[in-house]
């Protein structure tokens, strides 16, 4: 069973810490940055993977765990580490089809590395993984029927009462607390933990313009009703999820050595981007102080090279 106790074995950095950026490019325009350390809360289970998933472990409570995601996601690497530390069996839906003979890429690499077993389901069988025919299915097709689902990048009503805690660390620290989003489950616990007069910006990496319904649906799964004071904003995707231009690879290299700051491209480095593009637009009065959370860091390559027989 995985028990709360089991989980503090683990030894999470909780609160994770709290430091200041001083940026020119913000101080201009009469606003403060603060980082919001969520990277150093587990070396494996980094920023909001751990306070999605540790509500889930406890609930599964030692049953094997399927989960889904695409052939990059942070989700995935995440619930795999989190199998091989706490000895639960993970099974991941990935989704499109395996390729024959091909190796795998490094984070499904290192996935398979933690005892995380592969399945592959074509794209419109992954597109339709949460009707109940279809989900008993593939838990079917896994050898694990009876095993506890949780969604793709981890958020449901547990994960967004897990971020609640977030905003409570930062309550009466910043006038906004922005989080990069994929699915919402970290927006819609972090803005129920905020204090009343602050607000939570959620910056989405997935074009779409899904999520600020999603984040209601998650707040209302989890709670009854929306809580805090938060908003979306959609202009920052760059063309999508994984999608790196050069123009956002330049800026995440530039704020790494203003910051001496790892940026995680996919989720981190928009935020921060989008965080500097509002200030250059006024979005903020002068005397603001903007918390950036960071819920991860670079992924880096196996020692292998991520050449991984694919299974």
């Amino acid at each position: 069973m995985t028990s709360p106790d089991a989980l503090d074995a683990l030894r999470p950095r909780l609160p994770s810490p709290v430091r200041e950026a001083k940026d020119d490019r913000l101080a201009r325009h009469g606003v403060r940055l603060l980082l919001k350390r969520d990277d150093l809360i587990h070396p494996a289970l980094v920023g909001n993977k751990w306070r999605k998933l540790a509500p889930n472990l406890a609930a599964a409570a030692g049953r094997p765990i399927v989960t889904f995601g695409g052939a990059y996601s942070n989700h995935l690497r995440a619930t795999a580490a989190a199998g091989r530390l706490l000895g639960v069996p993970t099974h991941g839906v990935v989704r499109g089809e395996e390729l024959a003979g091909k190796p795998l890429n490094p984070v499904l690499a290192r996935c398979a590395a933690d005892g995380m077993r592969l399945h592959f389901v074509d794209r419109s069988t992954y597109r339709r993984k949460a009707e109940p025919d279809i989900l008993a299915a593939v838990l079917r097709a896994a050898g694990v029927p009876d095993a506890y689902v949780v969604p793709e990048g981890g958020s449901n009503a547990a994960a967004v009462r897990g971020c609640v805690a977030l905003g409570a660390e930062l309550r009466g620290r910043a006038d906004v607390v922005a989080v990069a989003c994929g699915t919402g489950g970290t927006l819609a616990g972090l803005a129920a933990g905020l204090a009343p007069q602050q607000r939570a910006l959620g910056v989405a990496v997935l074009k779409g313009g899904f999520l600020a319904g999603e984040v209601r649906r998650l707040q209302h799964a989890a709670f009854g009703d929306r809580r805090g004071t938060w908003s979306v904003d959609d202009r920052f995707h760059f063309g999508g999820y994984a999608r790196v231009p050069a123009v956002l690879d330049a800026f995440a290299e530039d704020f790494e050595e203003r910051h001496g700051l790892p940026v995680e491209r996919l989720y981190v480095a928009k935020m921060l981007y989008a965080l500097l593009a509002l200030a250059e637009e006024g979005a903020f009065p002068r005397g603001t102080t903007l918390a950036a959370v960071i819920t991860g860091r670079p992924f880096p390559e196996p020692p292998d090279g991520g050449q991984v027989a694919s299974r």
